[in-house]
């Protein structure tokens, strides 16, 4: 066998294997998705296991279900407290009346009209800046926008049911049996090379456990600090829960998460502060927002994200930087979000593999 031929070979087998990943890309998402949770929960199983009474020692099939069932417990809480309070926030914004929002904004509107009109309104037919923001803000709080938002996310979680037992199965056996997922990899290897990959697979294991739970906690602690800070404003406490779940949820995107988190809460706030004055308690509360985002943003930035992406992964700050940027650039903010995990298995699978490379040296020297 020739080299063209040995690496056409290669490529086809490498597009053979993308198509199959393709084609079955919910499975796929479900054995990911159990992986995440069972390098989250591992370190209870193996605590579960080491608790001995009277030579008693709980089997690791046990553990394994009671971590399951913690998780899930977790989960349903999670959902138990913020579905509501999401209704109840959905509910008073299908209510919000744009005539309303309208006389909010009317004194500072004046004071950008004539900006408006020299730059803008010659592109919109001679419309004042009034009309145009006040079909801008009926549009959106169309009710049928929000019910069409709904009907999507239902739609693109159809079989929801399934995905819930189909994840939980794969969870417990991963849970279970910790070489599992890795037998599963190293059978598409060549026998030469598996103990090399076995290697890079349980350093990954190690580096992605650390990675992942301290993102829980980091978003955990995000979110706390903004719900104190808040609730401690005067927004209430239940539109604190909302805003603190928002950016939560959304700084799990590096760096530009905590942004879009924050825009989005101020944005909710006044939505839901209308009946407010807007010079001398409305804005005055938007800025006192502003000033907390930015306090556990500052906080996130100094404390959090240091120990996370250079302790759990090992890299260097401004390393993680450019990666993020590169992925951003490639895949926008999915690639963000899987960007860190991603760039530590290539550098784990790199150092085992090429690791007479002075490059692949610097980048992994402290793996």
């Amino acid at each position: 066998m020739n080299t063209f031929t040995k690496y056409f070979l290669i490529l086809l087998g490498v597009a053979a294997l993308g198509f199959v990943l393709w084609y079955f890309s919910s499975i796929v998402i479900y054995i990911l998705v159990a992986a995440v949770l069972s390098l989250i929960g591992r370190p209870l199983v193996d605590l579960l296991t080491r608790i001995k009474y009277r030579r008693i020692v709980m089997p690791r099939w046990l553990a394994a279900l009671v971590t399951l069932i913690l998780l899930w417990i977790v989960v349903i809480a999670f959902f138990r407290v913020f579905i509501p309070l999401i209704a109840s926030e959905a509910n008073d914004l299908s209510d919000i009346n744009s005539e309303m929002v309208m006389d909010k904004l009317q004194a500072p509107m004046h004071k950008v009209e004539r900006i408006y009109n020299e730059y803008f309104a010659a592109q919109n037919n001679n419309m004042s800046l009034e009309d145009y923001i006040n079909g801008k803000i009926k549009s959106v709080l169309k009710i049928s926008i929000v019910s069409n938002l709904f009907s999507y996310i239902f739609g693109l979680l159809g079989n929801i049911f399934i995905a819930i037992f189909s994840i939980s199965f794969i969870t417990f056996f991963f849970l279970k049996d910790q070489s599992m997922f890795a037998d599963s990899i190293i059978l598409l290897m060549p026998e030469r090379h598996e103990q090399a990959v076995r290697n890079a697979l349980t350093s990954s294991r190690k580096l992605l456990m650390r990675y992942f739970i301290g993102i829980c906690c980091q978003e955990t602690a995000v979110a706390t600090l903004i719900a104190i800070g808040m609730t401690i404003i005067g927004v209430g406490l239940n539109h604190s829960l909302i805003i603190a779940l928002v950016i939560g949820l959304l700084n799990v995107i590096p760096y530009l998460g905590p942004w879009l988190g924050g825009i989005i809460g101020v944005l909710l706030a006044i939505s839901t502060h209308l009946h407010l004055d807007f010079s001398n308690e409305l804005l005055p509360m938007v800025g006192y927002m502003v000033l907390v985002i930015l306090i556990v943003h500052i906080i996130d930035n100094i404390f959090f994200q240091p120990l996370i992406f250079s302790s759990s992964v090992k890299a260097h700050p401004l390393e993680i930087f450019l990666v993020i940027l590169l992925a951003g650039t490639i895949a926008g903010i999915p690639g963000m979000i899987v960007a860190i995990p991603s760039y530590t298995v290539i550098r784990v699978f790199a150092k085992e593999f090429f690791n007479k490379l002075r490059v692949v040296q610097k980048l992994t020297r402290n793996i």
